[in-house]
């Protein structure tokens, strides 16, 4: 089974509250892009997200979420000086938090810094023609024969309705792979 690979670059999920702070009372997202997953958007809104070592801006993602979160790959979590540690997108109970930055205030979030584990969203059809189910584990071979083809393990098969058919990676694992933008993988279990 043959699935979309994008590359994940850092960003921030806020929630309504967090985006007034930061923003101002009257703030609301703008769509700079629309992305991959149906009602997703990088927006033109970005903060800076600062940890004990370093800062770093990043694009906040849209819409609003009922819980502030930041994605990071390991890298960036190095230059941040923050231990993030893999976890699905949401499940961020014992994570570090960090200080974030906008043009009308701060906010410390006490947890919410993570590298997101990689993932495959399917919507329900498309989970079932590719003989996958929510919550299992793929492995997906990626690039070039010759030249730094990686078979990703330990990937998250997510699916609801509300998702399309994609697999996200962070910036270090494209870089280790040699990848350009969005490339086809292949589901090898």
């Amino acid at each position: 089974m043959k699935v979309m690979v994008e590359t994940s670059a850092r960003h921030v999920h806020v929630s309504e509250a967090d985006l007034k702070a930061l923003f101002g009372a009257d703030a609301k997202l703008t769509v700079k892009k629309e992305l991959s997953q149906p009602g997703q958007y990088a927006s033109n809104e970005k903060v800076e997200v600062i940890g004990p070592k370093g800062s770093l801006v990043m694009s906040i993602l849209g819409p609003t979420r009922p819980e502030t979160q930041v994605e990071v790959a390991l890298t960036d979590a190095r230059k941040l000086g923050i231990a993030a540690p893999i976890r699905e997108s949401g499940d961020l109970d014992g994570t570090p938090g960090c200080t974030l930055k906008g043009p009308a205030g701060e906010v410390v979030i006490e947890k919410g810094v993570i590298a997101a584990k990689r993932h495959i969203h399917f919507n329900v059809e498309e989970a079932a023609a590719a003989g996958v189910e929510d919550k299992q584990i793929v492995s997906v071979k990626v690039g070039k024969e010759g030249e730094r083809s990686v078979i990703f393990g330990d990937v998250v098969v997510r699916v609801s309705p509300k998702y399309a058919a994609a697999m996200h990676i962070d910036t270090d694992e494209s870089n280790a792979a040699a990848l350009g933008g969005t490339v086809e993988g292949e589901i090898v279990k």
